[in-house]
């Protein structure tokens, strides 16, 4: 099985690491400055994004209370991190190193997974793991790297500024109330998931190209490699076998679990890092350095829960 799953990893692996270089080529031959792109996905693209996929999904108390889990999930990581962090690392690294910590490449990485791995009401279930992530990001994510630059005030103005929120309440309601998004703007937006792929993976590569040989900070991406591989798996872990002894948890759900777990670090680290100013080239390093190594440690981490979880 883990030969196979390298396998599978080759084919998103190679379309982000291309992603990345046209964004290197564009900040190095086209001179393009990445701050308004990462404003647009973190003001627009990604609710838009956000609303879209949760309106599809058709959200049940059940799917919303697994997304209520992984948001809480991934707050606690990240709140414990920070505490930790900033007492060893300046205020940026600190702010990003947590943020980083609770989230992964779900999304654009994981999703392609996912979606070979895994059945149908599995990949719905995956997604609303991922919906969880994902609003951690743009909530008490967002929170904790605004911290490295601003007050808390300004840091919780920034949050309320911030729309996607707005976007998971609006989806809920729409669900709720059976208002039916008319299929024209649903149709429209359908560009949007693979426009916040793109651009958010070309935003490394930007960065990338402005990075010079100082802004290799191996204690910073030692720590970041650590809690996305190191971390994050054993949680998947414990929260698979702990729900095993309790409940009765289908395999599809289980593997969408570990699978959250074993992602490398998110591109939006780069993107949020970018919009607040807070060593973008940093974070752009230790996530490209992490997406590298997925092709290796993925299968094998898989495959390695798999059989502890007893998942066939």
């Amino acid at each position: 099985m883990e030969g196979d799953l390298g396998a599978t990893l080759l084919g998103p692996l190679w379309m982000l690491l291309a992603f990345v270089g046209l964004g290197w080529l564009a900040a190095r031959r086209l001179a393009i400055d990445p701050r308004p792109i990462a404003t647009l996905l973190v003001y627009l693209i990604a609710p838009l994004t956000f609303f879209r996929a949760l309106v599809l999904g058709g959200p049940t108390p059940a799917y919303l209370f697994l997304t209520a889990v992984l948001f809480l999930l991934a707050s606690l990581v990240a709140l414990i991190v920070h505490s930790l962090a900033r007492h060893r690392f300046a205020p940026e690294e600190s702010a990003l190193l947590a943020f980083s910590s609770g989230t992964g490449n779900t999304g654009y990485f994981g999703l392609p997974v996912a979606l070979v791995l895994l059945p149908p009401q599995g990949v719905t279930l995956y997604l609303f793991c991922v919906l969880g992530v994902t609003l951690y990001e743009f909530t008490v994510g967002f929170y904790l790297s605004a911290r490295g630059r601003f007050s808390v005030a300004q840091s919780l103005a920034k949050i309320i500024r911030l729309p996607l929120v707005y976007a998971f309440l609006a989806a809920l309601l729409a669900s709720g109330l059976e208002l039916d998004v008319p299929d024209a703007v649903m149709e429209g937006m359908a560009v949007f998931p693979a426009t916040y792929t793109l651009l958010g993976m070309m935003i490394i590569g930007m960065t990338l190209g402005r990075v010079s040989v100082r802004e290799l900070d191996l204690r910073f991406i030692g720590a970041c490699v650590a809690i996305r591989y190191g971390l994050w798996p054993l949680l998947a872990l414990v929260a698979v076998l702990g729900l095993q002894a309790f409940l009765p948890l289908s395999p599809a759900l289980a593997l969408a679990l570990l699978l959250v777990g074993v992602v490398p670090m998110a591109a939006n680290v780069v993107v949020v890092a970018m919009e607040l100013g807070i060593a973008p080239e940093k974070g752009a390093l230790a996530v490209l350095i992490t997406t590298l190594a997925a092709p290796l440690f993925i299968p094998f981490y898989l495959t390695l829960l798999m059989r502890l979880t007893g998942i066939h």
